[in-house]
């Protein structure tokens, strides 16, 4: 299913989500730039690897600790390929204005942020001697699908959706497609941890983990951070 729009109106522009799609697009037009070799050690050099990031706590060593973790959030801009990015990009769109709106942009790119690197580290969690560089604004973005789901559960997503052989749309409130994602990413996560040369981060594919885990800390952060304030409250940019 392909979200295309929901019924859910914003009080602002919401610049901060679209300047985080540009910044995004231009990583990713960056990265078409390079050659194989190129890209694949700016993979390596700016995403999160989860061995090195093991290595480099159990090193002690201040600045190989700062390097890795500097990864949690670059990671976060980087991208492999047309369709993760489309994705990607895509259910920011749909999503992260109304969050926007709701926390105001200061709040919302401390959220933002906050969410990639806890979606991160719980793919870490899992894969602590993975040499598989993780990257993606997903766990990121997974987060603001959990602020979403407990802010406006009834917003009406207009859903692309295969029949068959065709597709057609319908209006899904919010509680059901963003919690059919939720569970089917929990399920994968699952599943990765019996098979992790098929599935997940360890093989190169999705890191499931990341996705619920940034699910989850978005849920438990937007209300922290002013989620369900007043939308008729004024807010500073």
């Amino acid at each position: 299913m392909v979200p295309l729009h929901d019924n859910n109106p914003t009080r602002i522009t919401p610049y901060l989500t679209y300047t985080l799609i540009g910044i995004n697009v231009f990583v990713f037009l960056h990265e078409l730039s390079l050659s194989p070799q190129q890209l694949e050690q700016f993979f390596y050099t700016y995403g999160v690897v989860p061995k090195e990031l093991t290595a480099s706590l159990s090193s002690g060593d201040p600045d190989r600790i700062v390097s890795q973790s500097l990864t949690l959030v670059t990671s976060q801009f980087l991208h492999g390929g047309f369709l993760h990015i489309a994705g990607n990009m895509l259910f920011l769109w749909v999503f992260g204005n109304n969050i926007e709106d709701q926390l105001g942009r200061i709040k919302y790119f401390i959220f933002y942020l906050t969410c990639g690197v806890l979606a991160a580290l719980t793919q870490w969690f899992f894969s602590m001697q993975s040499g598989v560089p993780a990257i993606g604004a997903s766990g990121a973005i997974a987060g603001v699908l959990g602020a979403y789901i407990i802010r406006f559960p009834k917003a009406q997503i207009l859903t692309l959706v295969p029949l068959g052989f065709f597709l057609t749309t319908l209006r899904i409130p919010a509680v059901f497609f963003l919690g059919f994602w939720f569970v089917q990413q929990a399920l994968y996560g699952v599943a990765s941890l019996q098979a992790p040369a098929n599935i997940g981060m360890e093989g190169g594919g999705i890191a499931y983990w990341a996705h619920a885990g940034g699910f989850v800390f978005g849920a438990i952060l937007g209300p922290i951070l002013g989620l369900f304030s007043s939308r008729g409250e004024k807010r500073s940019f």
